[in-house]
């Protein structure tokens, strides 16, 4: 939101203290109560993605007296293996086209050996049109730009233009794809692919400032730039781990091994805080969630993010009902309708309304009672 709680100083380390999934959790909580006592007794239905999603479900972990039932898209809430993330975008590549994962690692292999000389670092420079000369110890931070760019297109790869992260084509993997494998050389492909993430469909930029538009953050997998990307690393750099790695073996990119004592040191630096790494299993159930009810957890095939959903009917728990949806990215179900949706979506809609519906009608009745 736009609100920020004490003003300018909002994002210092120590107001920051209270940015807690439990506070979030809290806020809603006394919100909804007091709307009940205004409104009268009524059922409450959760829907969030993404980090949203994760707080549906643990809205109805930790306050099932106040929210009924929800709805969580895309919420990685169980534990993920540090390479998933990168090996599901790189399968969204492979679907794309087979032989897009085998020329992005060709280019790959050869920036990295150009990056040996300063005759390479200028060629890379011409290549990927960066405002700056590329130095040595700039290289480390352009893969991380280029894997950003890949990871928000696999997360947004929606089959319709959309600018929820950028202004991006329909289905956006696949216009990277193309732009690697039509390419005469491998490296300008890649370079190609990444800056359709930046400069998106709306404008072309005349060069790429890596460092402005790529921040290294706690997440691996990206941050993002501005205020909710300073509260996004402060989050996972104390209750949300989110393990990501590459290893050229699963996924197309060079080896980025997950190095927690780093992370660490970098949360101590930037925040002064350590993350808690046990705590989200801890506090927030991990894989145990047996004991809930009544939510939806609905994931997207070519969502890297689905990795950590809730992808299969948990035991003892008949209402936490799983959806896999063929041909869904981020979220993509609690997105409006477009002409574009496959035909799984539309279904998987029609499945989740169901659902509530019921749910509504079992509820009701609890209340009226």
């Amino acid at each position: 939101g736009k609100s920020l709680p004490f003003g300018d100083g909002s994002f210092s380390p120590e107001n920051m203290r209270y940015l807690t999934v439990e506070n979030a959790l809290a806020d809603y909580a006394v919100l909804l109560t007091w709307l009940k006592e205004q409104l009268g007794d009524r059922p409450v239905v959760s829907f969030g993605g993404s980090y949203g999603g994760m707080l549906t479900a643990y809205m109805r972990f930790k306050y099932p007296n106040v929210v009924d039932a929800g709805l969580a898209a895309s919420a990685p809430i169980f534990p993920m293996k540090s390479g998933d993330f990168y090996r599901g975008a790189t399968e969204d590549c492979a679907k794309a086209n087979p032989k897009c994962p085998v020329i992005a690692r060709q280019a790959f292999v050869k920036l990295l050996s150009l990056a040996e000389s300063e005759a390479g670092l200028a060629q890379i420079t011409k290549t990927f049109q960066l405002c700056s000369p590329l130095k040595n110890d700039g290289v480390d931070h352009l893969l991380g730009w280029i894997r950003n760019a890949f990871a928000m297109m696999a997360m947004v790869d929606y089959p319709y233009p959309a600018s929820f992260l950028a202004p991006l084509p329909a289905y956006p993997i696949n216009a990277a794809c193309k732009l690697i494998t039509s390419a005469d050389d491998p490296l300008a492909g890649l370079a190609a692919a990444a800056g359709l993430f930046y400069h998106g469909t709306s404008s072309k930029k005349e060069c790429f400032n890596t460092t402005a538009e790529f921040v290294e953050c706690a997440d691996p997998s990206g941050c993002g730039t501005g205020p909710a990307a300073l509260s996004w690393d402060y989050q996972v750099c104390t209750e949300l781990q989110l393990p990501s790695s590459t290893n050229n073996v699963t996924d197309m990119f060079p080896p980025h091994p997950w190095d927690p004592e780093k992370i660490s040191a970098y949360c101590q630096k930037r925040w002064g805080v350590t993350p808690q790494v046990e705590w989200q299993r801890i506090n927030l159930w991990g894989k145990r969630i047996n004991a809930a009810s009544r939510l939806i957890f609905s994931n997207g095939e070519l969502d890297p993010w689905h990795y950590g959903g809730v992808l299969s009917p948990v035991h003892g728990a008949p209402t936490l009902i799983p959806l896999f949806i063929d041909g869904s990215a981020h979220h993509l179900d609690l997105r409006s309708t477009n002409a574009a949706d496959p035909p799984a979506l539309t279904a998987a809609r029609k499945e989740e309304a169901s659902i509530i519906e019921e749910w509504l009608r079992e509820i009701w009745g609890t209340i009226a009672t």
